[in-house]
């Protein structure tokens, strides 16, 4: 009876260590987190265009998918991946994080390309047309999680990078996939709420016992529209700047510091002739919005790369493939 008692005893001792190593990890992998948050904020502003034009019932469904899609990126692909880079070429991170951030850098540009040259868009409109429902449903869901899957590689970056270094692996292995799973909710059920807002506005309308009620409702109805816009170009600025931001502190880390020093320095002066109280703001958008600058400039230099050359090539490739698999 005794041997069990001791054995009882050990099992709550180890059961303890467990319980108190699980709060570790949570603990650093919400103050891991933190620290990405930008990057989320991103994510949560660039989701909602992929739902914009289906049909209320499909906008969840869409979210869903997109959702699962971005734990599949988070722990399946980069949290294995950002570990044993870590671990054994901790030099190949910025140069893959910049190819993510030129990605990055050229959707959005592309998407300022689109308002100033309506002729595009009204043929990319076209295109969408062909495609109908299932197929542009499909279409957007890749897109969105092809997107996600930078910003994500950028959030699980920034976490990884907010660890401490003394972490054993499995703490690191732990906090990131917490980290991940925990943003992933965060940002996607942001992303729900935003895009049910106005079906919630019209039950409001349709149902509120009080003036106030009804009232609330219908002006959440006819803001919506002009919000899911305001959303959109959110979502395109949040992707050039991040993109610009990952191309700028990327080159700085890889020993080229002419455009975050530039940029720093400009940052700091304008900064250093307003008030002490607004200097750290100003700081930032100052630089936030030359990060912009660089992306947007580096988004137009990549649109007639990716037109005249990457498609192209990549059609080349496509054919081949096919005409192979008629043989």
């Amino acid at each position: 009876m005794s041997g069990l008692l001791a054995l009882l005893d050990d099992v709550a001792g180890i059961a303890k260590v467990a319980a108190a190593s699980v709060d570790d990890v949570v603990g650093q992998a919400v103050k891991a987190s933190s620290k990405a948050a930008g990057a989320v904020i991103d994510d949560a502003a660039v989701t909602p265009k992929y739902v914009h034009g289906f049909s209320a019932d499909r906008e969840i469904p869409i979210v869903w998918k997109i959702a699962k899609g971005s734990l599949f990126n988070k722990l399946v692909i980069l949290l294995p991946l950002a570990l044993i880079l870590q671990a054994f070429a901790p030099w190949a991170i910025p140069p893959l994080l910049m190819l993510g951030g030129a990605y990055l850098c050229f959707e959005g540009a592309e998407k300022v390309w689109h308002v100033v040259n309506p002729a595009d868009h009204h043929a990319e409109d076209v295109y969408k047309e062909k495609l109908k429902d299932a197929h542009l449903e499909e279409a957007k869901v890749k897109g969105a999680i092809k997107t996600d899957f930078i910003l994500s590689a950028e959030i699980m970056t920034i976490t990884l990078s907010a660890l401490p270094e003394d972490l054993p692996f499995w703490m690191n292995a732990g906090a990131l996939g917490v980290a991940g799973v925990l943003i992933t909710v965060a940002v996607y059920g942001a992303v729900g709420l935003i895009v049910k807002a106005d079906d919630a506005g019209l039950h409001m309308c349709a149902n509120g016992r009080l003036r106030m009620t009804r009232w609330l409702g219908q002006a959440i109805v006819k803001g919506m529209p002009t919000f899911m816009k305001l959303l959109v170009i959110v979502g395109t600025a949040a992707m050039i700047w991040v993109g610009g931001s990952i191309i700028v502190h990327g080159l700085h880390e890889m020993g080229v510091h002419g455009p975050y020093d530039f940029i720093h320095d400009i940052s700091v002066s304008v900064a250093g002739a307003v008030s002490q109280n607004l200097a750290g703001a100003v700081e930032w958008i100052v630089t936030a919005g030359l990060d912009g600058v660089v992306g947007l400039a580096l988004g137009f230099v990549l649109i007639p790369v990716s037109h005249y050359v990457l498609t192209p090539v990549m059609g080349l490739f496509r054919s081949e493939k096919a005409a192979q698999g008629e043989h």
